[in-house]
């Protein structure tokens, strides 16, 4: 499965932004990445401004520009607003679902518990983690798997109830998707409206 493997944290660095989920990538340095991160930059361009936000989102989700052009293209498809509905199909991946109910600590390590098969879907494990998770679908940890140090240490204090379109049955180590997430709910600083306009060139 093919991912980004770089440096993240000179990622992190050129967006401003723990965009992997580690604020410590941005401790050490508060300016950009590179030889010149700490002087004064040419005013970016409108395309580079658009370019730069679709970057981000991919980084964030850890989508790749195949993948993340086809979930556009269901997008512009779909009813609604196309932005809008971008970030909820990012955000109805598995493995981002697996973030967000606190399984594990970034999205990273839920696309590699996926990977690895921890994970089921109403029973069935499920090891691919651009699944698109459905309303009323029930997210598990393999039983086998409910003890995993990483998993553990991932739930121990998490706060399910910062994400209303989720629900956590703590006895069970399992989640719900209870609905499609409105855009206001999602807490990710991107301008989904940039990556439409970028798109429509």
């Amino acid at each position: 499965m093919a991912r980004y493997t770089g440096p993240k944290s000179r990622i992190a660095r050129r967006f401003g932004e723990a965009i992997f989920g580690a604020d410590k990538v941005l401790s050490k340095k508060n300016y950009g990445p590179g030889q010149h991160g700490n002087s004064r930059r040419r005013k970016t361009s409108e395309y580079g401004v658009m370019l730069a936000e679709k970057q981000k989102a991919k980084y964030t989700y850890g989508v790749l520009e195949k993948q993340f052009r086809n979930l556009f293209e269901k997008a512009e498809r779909a009813k609604g607003i196309t932005g809008e509905i971008l970030i909820q199909l990012l955000e109805g991946r598995l493995d981002n679902v697996v973030y967000r109910l606190g399984i594990a600590p970034t999205r990273s390590a839920a696309r590699q518990l996926v990977s690895h098969r921890h994970i089921t879907i109403n029973g069935k494990v499920v090891n691919i983690p651009s699944y698109a998770v459905a309303a009323g679908e029930i997210i598990a940890i393999r039983e086998k798997d409910k003890s995993l140090e990483v998993i553990a240490d991932a739930l121990a204090g998490f706060n399910h109830s910062k994400y209303p379109w989720l629900e956590w049955d703590e006895n069970s180590k399992s989640g719900k998707l209870l609905h499609t997430p409105e855009r206001a709910d999602i807490p990710e600083n991107i301008k989904e409206h940039l990556i439409v306009e970028l798109y429509s060139k």
